[in-house]
This record gives structure tokens, sequence and C-alpha cells, in this order.
């Protein structure tokens, strides 16, 4: 049988069978090979009904007492009743609508029992419709698959069994040398024992095998993506550095964070390949003086600078914070967006053409093709999470090969980053700078909302500024009040002698710019909001934030969220109302009132929801994980990835004859249909 083979040939599937199949991206036997058990039921320990654990799911050996006697209960119900002993003790069975149940089960014959224990008010131990298999039949661990409608574990398992008593043997694609340096398993071995274990030991073993070949194989991947686009040469070398001169002039002192990312990225503009470097940064970490360090230093090697922000208010922002950190230098900084004057803009791309301008800052207005630069060498965009690869290929072909630097306020642990922008080298800022104050977080319930307000008009009354926080409301949702009836409601009553102000996702992107520069300017004194609070704008003057509903926001939402206050010299807080009680939200609001740590706050996110959901990971392209855990794995994580770096450092495409297996591999994991 081929690997290749539709599973619709395969044995009792058939044409409608193979479409339930298909459903569950189950199209050849390949596929199916790599459709792992989603657990497994330990049929190989049955402990006695006496012994056996109360509320948890445990084999029994038992022979059947009586067979099972049939009722149906008012609504037409079917409940079959029997008794099972083990010599020892008796245990009550009860099974709902199976008609056939008398037939399957004999009386005085030994079966296994496999169910949740509980006890009657008796004492007496029952099952409530156990899976059940006849002694005689040796079965071991069993293997649970993910089932949908039309499809069971049972005939799943079935298909299983028929496949690989159909194979010799599975040939393996690992070299033999990386097989022996990291005690790995053969394929063959793997493959049968991730199915039909024959112990929990080998278990283990199939296991890890197929977590590093999972892991290796995706790292091959963003490995030789990484290298398709180095081996691009450009012409923007920079090979002076200028960084400590600019450094040396900076009011404040910079964290050795700020300069580790600094000699990083200027180690990559020395070379002629185009750098491709993500900073990492949480919010106040000061990844805009290391953007403005690389910028210095690549105008006064002769090169032009182009930095892209998501929002007319950021870019905006950033045009002040450039002009304040060059003021004292020749350099000349112009802004576009899409408020700019037709004139303007006319004005400023023949500027920037003839090279009278050093920095371009703006937003997708840059990538227009009408906007061309005289000697474009650094690229920078903010907020990396908010544009598409497309958008920075366009920015960066507006040189030749210009250096790429992106940057994210949003934390993500070392391990998902690894994964997430394997095509891009990653500097951290895990520090922040001297005096940065951290914000006072508290969590209350909604009988705390007179309070709440006294103390929000104990801000405003200092000439400080806040925001109210309303999460989104879903149609059909009665519980939650949306945020244009919560803005009337304290705009009429409790803050009527108050400026307030209001953003929400259904205004036009103009009226919300319009409404953030209220706010920025001081206008607006308190802002409800839900969360299109734009990240990155900094309003110094906002010290307070209370988020309500808090229990509907995630854990690293709520910490952005957060973000945007602090970022003066008052001290803040942040306040999470919530009438919650279940363990989840409870344990999401200890972390945030324990840490203003975005990397913790991310690590316990990662643990809390997984990679898969981890910040919309599946939107980045990525392939899925099958059996692989970032968050567990972490030690045959970074020995796949040496491996890894290993193969791609003698074979930069995987084009070598010894390596087309992988290749092979490669090619079907990020079609997203990972074969044997």
């Amino acid at each position: 049988m081929n690997f290749s083979t539709d599973i619709k040939f395969l044995k009792g599937v058939g044409s409608v069978r193979a479409e339930a199949f298909y459903k569950l991206s189950v199209g050849t036997v390949g596929a199916l090979l790599r459709y792992y058990p989603r657990t497994y039921e330990d049929w190989s320990n049955a402990c006695s009904i006496r012994e056996a654990p109360l509320n948890e799911t445990c084999c029994i050996k038992a022979i059947v007492c009586d067979t099972p006697s049939k009722i149906r209960i008012p609504g037409g119900k079917l409940i079959a009743k029997s008794t099972v002993t083990d010599g020892a003790a008796l245990m009550n069975l009860t099974f709902f609508n199976n008609k056939y149940i008398g037939n399957m089960l004999k009386e005085g014959e030994e079966y296994y029992f496999f169910g949740k224990v509980t006890a009657n008010r008796y004492g007496t131990r029952e099952m409530i419709s156990p899976v059940f298999q006849k002694t005689a039949d040796s079965i071991g661990i069993k293997p649970v698959y993910p089932q949908s409608a039309d499809l069971n574990s049972k005939f799943i398992g079935k298909c299983m069994k028929s496949v690989l008593e159909s194979i010799d043997e599975i040939p393996d694609f690992l070299p033999q040398d990386i097989i022996d340096e990291n005690s790995l398993c053969s394929l063959d071995f793997a493959i049968r024992n991730i199915h039909f274990p024959e112990s929990y030991a080998a278990l283990e073993k199939a296991r890890n095998r197929l977590i590093f070949d999972e892991l290796f194989i995706l790292q091959l991947g963003l490995l030789s993506i990484k290298n398709i686009n180095t081996k691009a040469v450009t012409s923007c070398v920079m090979e002076k550095d200028f960084s400590k001169e600019f450094i040396s002039s900076l009011p404040f002192e910079m964290t050795n964070a700020q300069k580790k990312a600094v000699e990083e990225a200027i180690c990559d503009v020395q070379k002629n390949e185009p750098m491709n470097r993500l900073l990492q940064g949480d919010v106040g970490s000061g990844k805009t003086a290391v953007a403005a360090t690389l910028m210095y230093n690549a105008v006064k090697n002769g090169f032009q600078c182009a930095m892209m922000a998501p929002t007319e208010v950021l870019a905006e922002q950033h045009e002040r914070t450039f002009k304040n950190f060059f003021k004292d230098t020749d350099i000349n900084i112009c802004l576009i967006t899409g408020s700019t004057s037709a004139g303007e803009k006319r004005r400023i791309k023949q500027a920037l053409s003839d090279g009278e301008y050093d920095i371009a800052i703006g937003t997708h207005a840059l990538i227009q093709d009408d906007v061309e630069f005289q000697k474009l060498g650094l690229v920078i965009t903010d907020e990396q999470h908010r544009f598409g690869v497309a958008q920075r290929a366009s920015f960066a072909s507006k040189g030749d090969n210009p250096h790429i630097f992106v940057m994210s306020a949003t934390p993500i642990p070392r391990t998902l980053a690894m994964i997430m922008y394997g095509d891009l080298n990653v500097s951290i800022l895990d520090e922040l700078p001297p005096g940065r104050q951290e914000i006072d977080t508290f969590s209350v319930t909604t009988d705390y909302h007179e309070r709440i307000y006294k103390y929000i008009k104990k801000h405003l009354d200092k000439g400080l500024q806040g925001y109210i926080v309303c999460p989104l409301v879903e149609e059909g949702e009665n519980d939650l009040i949306p945020a244009q009836e919560y803005f009337e409601m304290l705009s009429q009553s409790v803050f009527s002698k108050y400026r307030l102000g209001l953003l929400h996702g259904r205004m036009k992107p103009k009226e919300k710019e319009e409404i953030m520069r209220r706010f920025a300017s001081g206008e607006i004194q308190l802002l409800v909001s839900t969360v299109v609070i734009e990240v990155g704008v900094d309003v110094p003057n906002a010290a307070i934030m209370v988020i309500e509903n808090a229990e509907r926001f995630g854990l690293s939402q709520l910490h952005q969220l957060r973000g945007r206050i602090g970022r003066g010299s008052e001290k803040s807080t942040c306040i999470l109302v919530s009438d919650a009680q279940n363990e989840e939200a409870v344990s999401r609001f200890k972390i945030l009132c324990s840490t203003n740590d975005g990397f913790k706050i991310a690590n316990a996110d990662l643990e809390m929801r997984g990679p898969g959901d981890f910040f919309g990971t599946r939107q980045h392209g990525l392939p899925s994980l099958k059996v692989a855990d970032i968050i567990t794995d972490t030690e045959i994580l970074m020995r796949s990835q040496n491996a890894a770096a290993s193969v791609i450092k003698n074979d930069r495409d995987l084009s070598n004859p010894e390596n087309r297996k992988l290749r092979k591999q490669v090619d079907s994991m990020f079609k997203n249909n990972y074969g044997t």
C-alpha cells in the first residue's frame, strides 16, 4: 500500500466515509498515519471494584451477573441495567438508549469495563455507559482518536490497524547521525507505538521522536526561508559605526538590553546582506531610542530612513519624538499621512526623491508607488503585528534591498518567538529604563463603582486624564452595557462636569483619529473606549484606567491595555472590575495584580491558552503542530533547532541529494499536509 493512496481505497472506507475523513483533513493513507490519538485508555492495569478510585476513569475486570434488563422511561428514553462482580464486590452498570446491549453482554462471561466509577447513596460502586470488551481479547493501552459525527474513534482505530498490518516498514527520512546524536527511535517504531503502544515507555519514546520531527522540520523550513531572504545582496552596507556617538549625546543612560539590541543591529547593517531583525520589548522598554540610534547611524553613513506606523496619531507622535532626538543635528525629517494635503505631498515626494529629507515618517501613504527615495538604506515598521509580509516587502522595494527593522510592543515568550519569527533575527528588550514607575493594579467587584468614580474624579481634578475600557458587546449579550450607553450615562450623571470622549470600533477611521488627537492634547479628560485604543499612542498625562467586565479580556490583552497609562511621572493605577468567580478569570487577575513584567505575563498567557491561540499565531501562516507543545517541549525544541541549524549550515536550501527527503517533509508541512 502506498502512502499517497487515497483513503477511499482503504478496506471498509468507501466514498461515503472517505468524505468524512476528508473533513478531518485525512485524504491519504499517509495522512491517516499522522492522525494521532488525542488520548489513551489504559486497559492494561485492571483494578478491583473495591479499590477503584471514585470519580476517576479506570478499568475493571468483572463477570456479568445478569443479562441487562431494559425499561423505557417517560420521554421514550431506553435505560438498561445490569450487575457485575469480581468475586469480592458488586458493581451496577447503567446504559442509555442501547437496544442491543442484551445481546452484547452475556450473563456469566467475563469482560473489561472502562469508565468513571461512582458510588450510590448505599456505597455500591456504579459505572454509567462504560466501554467494554471480552477479557479473551487482549487490549493493553487503547488509543482514543478525535472523532466526528460521521466517524467514531473505534472505526478510525480499526482503519489504522489495517494500514499498519499491511505495511512492512515505514521508511525513515531523518539522517542516521541526527537519530543517533539525539537518541531517537526509528520512525517505524514511533508511528506504530503512537497508535498502539506496547507500553507507556514505548509511547514516550514514540512521542519524543515525533515531537523532535515536528519541531525539526518546522525549523528547517523557517531557516531555509530565512536563507532565501538573506541570499539577497544589498548596496546599503554601513561600514562606519556612529551609534556610540549618538548614545553619548542622549540625556539618559541606555539599559544594557538597549545597548545589546543596538550592537546586534549594527553588526547586521555592516554586512552585504540586508538586515531582517525584530525588536521585541514591553511597553516603555525603550524601543524608540534604539530605532533613533539606528536612524542616526544610517544617515551618518549617507543613507535615508523610512518609518511606517499603523495610524496617523502614532506617526505624528513618532515625528515629534524623532525631531526631539535629532534637534541638535542637521537631520531633516518629513511626515506623510493620508491627511497630508495633495500639494504638500507633491513637495515632500520631490524632496525625498532629491535626497533633501533624511528620514520619512508616515502611514501606508509611504508605500504608494509614487513615493521614491534617493538612497533608502533603512526601513523600520512599528507594531510589527499590524503589518503583513507583503506590506513590508512593498516598503523594502523602494530601495536596493534596504535593511529591515521591525518593532513590536507585544511581548512573546522566547520559545514562541523562535518559531513565530523564524524568518527574522530577534532582539529582546527585557528590562525597563531606570525611573520607569510600575502601575498599581487592583481587582474589584462592581460593588466598588461609586468609590471608583470618586477615585477617577480625584485624578481628573488634579489635571490628569484617564480611560474607562468596555468590552465589545456581541449580538444577544444582555449582561453587558455597550460603550455608547455607558458613555451617555456617565456624561449625563457622574461625570457631567467633566470633558468625556467616546471611542469605539464602529467609528470611521477619521473620527477615531480625531478623538485620539483631542485626548492626546488634553481636550478630553476621560475617554470611554472599547479595545480600539491605539497601541503605542503616548499620553503621559493619562494616569488611571478602569477596565469593565475584565473577565472578557485575555491576559496579554489586559496587559496591553494597561500599558496605555504609566507613561508619565505620575503614579498610575489600573482597576479591573469584574464579578466573575471562575478559576481562569481569578487566575488572570491575580497574575496582573502581581507583576508588570510583560514577558512573565506572556508566558502565563501561553500556558493558559496554548500555543495555537497565542496572539493568533495561526494568522502568521505557520503550520499547526500536532504533537509538539512549545511550553513543555522546550528541551527538544532546543535540540531540534541545533540539528536544523547544522543541516542548513551545510545545505542552505536543502538542495543536496542527501537532503531530498527532508526537503519533501518541509514542503509537505508548509502546505499544511504533513504526510509520511
